[in-house]
């Protein structure tokens, strides 16, 4: 070694120490993920290819906003697409009956803090949706996608996503998903397929306590359970649990976990007693919940937690939900109840107001056909509040609200129910298709 090498290498070993005080402390910054696009075979390249040529045309033809067409030509062409798309990206995976799209949303933001992230943000929620979305991005690191209850099986077959977010459950289209058993049984399933990925999931509803349990990862968020009439029985044995607001237990040995976070009403506690404040743009308790979920996935997955919250707290309207829009010459405000879970968070939403009401319901098949289920639905806080109803099913809902003592007046469309309440900005809530077509009428 010659002297000149030997005195480079000297002072190469001094620099970190030299010129500054000897007890500062350092520490290795990771730099941000990024993500090389993933090379393709030669089908999976052709399939991305056609499937992103159908979107395109069909957005440029007027016919949809190609989350489901593109997505469904790829995988005709290329069955493992979903597969080869996702590898290599860290994946959030967020299902259960009410909140997925907010939530969702809400955990796409968060990651976009960190890294770009690609997400199923229309509500195409089956396959086809999520290579429809991951093929938008290729490069993407991160990727959020919105999973129908009785599909999230079909997704871990096929690959592991990083984290899962198990929301809630209840009766919903039971004409086409069936009883809560059956959903809750088939997402146990999907997370045995996944033991590696980290659950997040709500340890107040019992169904979900029941499909996760047994994960060897488990986040347990407690945000208190509004609609009880599904949760009443245990999942695993049948046998009477009562009051889920309080720490039940089962005598067959299914219990209430401890919260890791609890949603208070202003923001969220974990585990440690520090309180974290959710300052959001979206209303009421229930989207408090839904941001919950959503930082947790966050930070497990390495989002800076002020970065995280700012951009979750900008979102103030989730594909239509909670949005003003003008429909009829007026400004309104859109509103989505799809089940009685969800129409009581959302009475509960408008409880106190002095605003014309619209409700707005049809039952076609995206809605399930049979509308029993608003038999359910606690109308009877409405009894001071002016009413009107539209919709393929209004004598069916009026009829219910006779029964709840509520006034209203049927009306022939949405139009003419606007046309003829008060004055004001009028709160419209609709099921789903009902919801979707007015969205669609804002947005021409």
């Amino acid at each position: 070694m010659t002297d000149t090498t030997r005195d480079s290498r000297e002072a190469a070993e001094r620099a970190p120490t030299e010129g500054r005080p000897t007890d500062q402390s350092w520490r290795v910054v990771p730099a941000l993920p990024t993500r090389k696009a993933h090379r393709q075979d030669l089908r999976t390249a052709i399939a991305v290819d056609l499937g992103r040529l159908a979107a395109s045309m069909s957005r440029r033809l007027g016919m949809g906003s190609g989350g489901m067409i593109g997505g469904r030509l790829a995988l005709s062409v290329q069955p493992r697409a979903l597969r080869r798309l996702a590898t290599g990206r860290r994946v959030v995976m967020v299902t259960g009956t009410n909140g997925k799209t907010t939530t969702t949303q809400m955990v796409a933001e968060a990651l976009r803090s960190q890294a770009p992230a690609v997400s199923n943000g229309t509500g195409a929620n089956m396959l086809d949706g999520h290579v429809a979305a991951l093929m938008t991005r290729p490069d993407a690191p991160f990727a959020a996608l919105e999973v129908d209850e009785l599909h999230l099986a079909q997704v871990t077959e096929q690959f592991e996503p990083a984290v899962i977010l198990l929301l809630n459950l209840s009766r919903d289209q039971l004409d086409r998903v069936g009883e809560i058993r059956t959903v809750a049984a088939s997402l146990r399933r999907a997370l045995a397929q996944a033991p590696g990925a980290q659950v997040i999931a709500n340890r107040d509803d019992p169904n979900i306590v029941f499909a996760a349990a047994d994960h060897p990862a488990v986040t347990w968020i407690s945000g208190g359970v509004r609609w009880k009439d599904d949760a009443l029985n245990c999942p695993n044995c049948g046998a009477f649990i009562g009051d889920t607001a309080r720490d039940w237990r089962c005598a067959c040995g299914l219990a209430r976990p401890a919260a890791d976070w609890t949603v208070s009403g202003t923001g969220a506690v974990s585990a440690d007693g520090s309180h974290h404040e959710l300052a959001l743009s979206l209303p009421g308790h229930v989207n408090r919940v839904n941001a919950t979920f959503a930082l947790a996935a966050a930070l497990h997955l390495g989002c800076d937690e002020d970065a995280s919250l700012a951009r979750i707290g900008r979102i103030s309207e989730a594909a239509g939900r909670y949005q003003t829009v003008r429909l009829a010459g007026r400004d309104v405000r859109l509103l989505l109840a799809k089940n009685p879970a969800s129409w009581l968070e959302m009475l509960d939403l408008v409880d106190g107001g002095d605003e014309p009401l619209v409700l707005v319901v049809n039952s076609r098949e995206a809605d399930g056909h049979d509308v029993s289920w608003l038999w359910d639905v606690d109308f009877e806080v409405l009894r001071d509040r002016p009413v009107r109803v539209a919709g393929d099913r209004a004598l069916d809902l009026a009829v219910r609200l006779r029964y709840a003592e509520v006034p209203c007046a049927v009306s022939s469309d949405v139009d003419d129910a606007l046309a003829g309440s008060a004055t004001g900005v009028p709160d419209v809530i609709a099921n789903y298709t009902a919801f979707r077509d007015l969205v669609t009428r804002s947005r021409r």
